[in-house]
């Protein structure tokens, strides 16, 4: 099982800009250090809490300061963008980090995005797929390119323009061939679009705010649309985001992962609580779909959602987790604000360097931090 590492970010709205994006990316770099095997970042136009407004721009500052981790857009929104723009963009940043590149892709959730950009009454889930169609033929197909699905906004040509000679009208490929791991993140539980993924062979992760026993349901669709096209799912391909706290003792991991009041996991899901509920989707947070919305509270959500305690401790949950769930690649790390930088840096330390050998021991695979293998 490989350990990945996933930050919105989401930080309190009283902490200055500059610094929690500086602490963000040194929390990368740190990563990186630890052996992490990829790091992930969420983009959001408007919102102050999740600062990160473009993903690859972020990304790209950490490219020559990190040597071994894959640097992932988590994600493009690409309902945001024409995807010329993105294919370009993305194309250029795999040259960039010379494929040390994920290109991690969704809808665009956030609803004051879409307003902002014009498009709150639009299909953002049809525009995603009409986006990832032409982004996937410009990187396939040649000069002028003259891409024009049936039922689809974007059209791309240069036809008009394009002067072979000197190189106009001529696009970027990725450095990737035929193009970077496109990961798709999964929220809604029995999301259709799982299904999608696995006919295309992209690779889903799914969300940390996601209950547990949700989860099958990702896999369960994954497995679908591998198979209608004849192929067969690795759970190698299948990553699974979770909050982590790892402490040294007990006590601290109890106060810092859940009960203080100015623990950055409780700040953390104050936050997914209020803005599920205010989106209508926080059937994530239930047993069932006709579960009462008074059961879903911020104190169960804690409960349920943060793995925290002694490296045992957390060893133990992370085993119990993928024998409810089943086998998956890789098990990606929450990053969280840093309320106490030497907590969280001794946490993913912990994680890297304790958690992650003991688990894949008991898995049989070694005591590697991460372990490729089919069947982890």
């Amino acid at each position: 099982m490989r350990l990945g590492y996933f930050t919105m970010p989401l930080h309190p709205l009283h902490r200055d800009t500059t610094e929690t994006l500086h602490e963000d990316r040194q929390t990368i770099l740190f990563a990186d250090q630890l052996g992490f095997y990829d790091a992930f970042v969420g983009e959001h136009l408007t919102d102050k809490a999740e600062n990160v407004t473009n993903s690859l721009i972020f990304l790209a500052t950490l490219i020559a300061e990190t040597r071994h981790i894959k640097l992932g857009s988590g994600t493009s929104n690409l309902s945001h963008s024409h995807p010329t723009l993105l294919a370009s963009q993305a194309a250029m940043f795999d040259h960039l980090a010379k494929g040390r590149f994920i290109f991690g892709i969704s809808p665009g959730a956030l609803s004051s995005d879409a307003e902002a950009l014009g498009i709150l009454d639009q299909d953002r889930n049809q525009m995603f797929a009409e986006a990832i169609d032409v982004i996937l033929a410009i990187w396939d197909r040649e000069p002028p390119y003259n891409i024009d699905f049936e039922n689809n906004r974007y059209k791309v040509t240069t036809q008009t323009t394009s002067v072979p000679a000197i190189g106009r009208g001529q696009m970027m490929k990725p450095f990737q061939k035929p193009y970077p791991e496109i990961v798709g993140t999964v929220v809604a539980p029995f999301s259709k679009g799982v299904i999608a993924m696995g006919k295309r062979n992209f690779h889903p992760m799914s969300a940390n705010f996601l209950l547990p026993h949700w989860l099958n349901s990702h896999w369960d669709n994954y497995k679908e649309g591998k198979t209608s096209v004849q192929q067969t799912a690795s759970p190698a391909d299948w990553r699974v985001a979770r909050t982590i706290f790892v402490s040294d003792d007990a006590a601290t991991a109890k106060r810092y992962g859940r009960e203080d009041a100015d623990s950055p996991y409780r700040y953390y899901y104050r936050q997914m609580l209020t803005k599920m509920m205010m989106s209508k989707r926080h059937v994530i947070f239930k047993k069932n779909m006709e579960e009462d919305d008074s059961h879903v509270t911020l104190d169960r959500l804690l409960d349920e959602l943060v793995i925290a305690g002694t490296v045992d401790e957390v060893v133990d949950q992370i085993l119990a987790l993928r024998a409810q769930v089943g086998p998956f690649g890789e098990i990606v790390y929450a990053g969280m604000d840093l309320v106490d930088s030497a907590l969280g840096r001794r946490s993913m330390e912990l994680m890297a360097h304790e958690v992650m050998p003991r688990v894949n021991q008991a898995l049989g695979l070694g005591s590697a931090i991460n372990v490729e293998a089919s069947s982890a």
